[in-house]
């Protein structure tokens, strides 16, 4: 069973030298866990006004608006992971530090999400719907541990999945910010990269959360189950 007591998500990057080094840096020179959890938001938040900003842009300032979204995505898992490592590592942590771990990860999911369906090519139902399931992901997961099943982090659509494609997504449209041709039925079409490479993430987004939704409701169901068998 894929699952965290502790409501620690398992992460092999914590392993990496650098982050335990810039860890120890950061936990020396008096930064707080808090702190830089409340950055993940401001991070977030940049990568959500990037993503919107690639409407109002073209040319090379549309290329960096979708390399911006996608470098301020992985600033904002950066600190997500310094967080925890301060605080647990570093022995930093401090008695809201649960809650400081939480609620800035669904205000940066909710900003980075609906920053996307509001972004060139885009859709806004698309950037809320993937918001609300990524939302209920996160809810799935805090319901099993206030059952007893403890923290489940099943994907295939967890945070870090969700962040991946969309920084993926902000990456493929810096690269084909230009419009895209394609010739069919003696007919030329032309269609936007980020119709591609924004709603189809998004649509990713949407359907792997609900796939992982079930998964982990269904892992806490049969934790139930089992629990009051006789």
């Amino acid at each position: 069973m894929t699952t965290e007591p502790t409501g620690r998500r398992p992460l092999k990057t914590r392993d990496w030298p650098l982050f335990q080094k810039l860890a120890a840096w950061l936990a020396r020179s008096g930064v707080t866990p808090n702190a830089i959890s409340f950055l993940s938001i401001v991070f977030g938040c940049g990568a959500g006004a990037a993503f919107a900003a690639t409407s109002h842009l073209d040319g090379w300032a549309l290329r960096c608006g979708w390399l911006a979204a996608a470098i301020f995505i992985q600033l904002r898992l950066i600190a997500n992971l310094l967080d925890g490592m301060v605080a647990v590592e570093g022995g930093k942590g401090g008695p809201t530090g649960e809650l400081w771990n939480e609620a800035p990860d669904r205000v940066a999911d909710a900003l980075i999400l609906i920053g996307a369906g509001y972004a060139a090519g885009s859709a806004p139902v698309l950037g809320w719907a993937a918001t609300a399931v990524a939302l209920f992901v996160a809810y799935v997961r805090a319901l099993g541990a206030s059952v007893g099943a403890g923290q489940i982090f099943l994907g295939p659509m967890a945070k870090p999945h969700r962040m991946a494609v969309m920084t993926f997504a902000g990456v493929l449209s810096a690269i084909f910010a230009p419009a895209m041709t394609f010739y069919f039925h003696d007919a030329y079409y032309v269609i936007s990269a980020a119709q591609i490479f924004i709603q189809l993430p998004l649509l990713v987004v949407i359907a792997g959360g609900l796939f992982t939704s079930i998964r982990r409701l269904r892992r806490i169901a049969v934790f139930l189950r089992t629990r009051a068998q006789p």
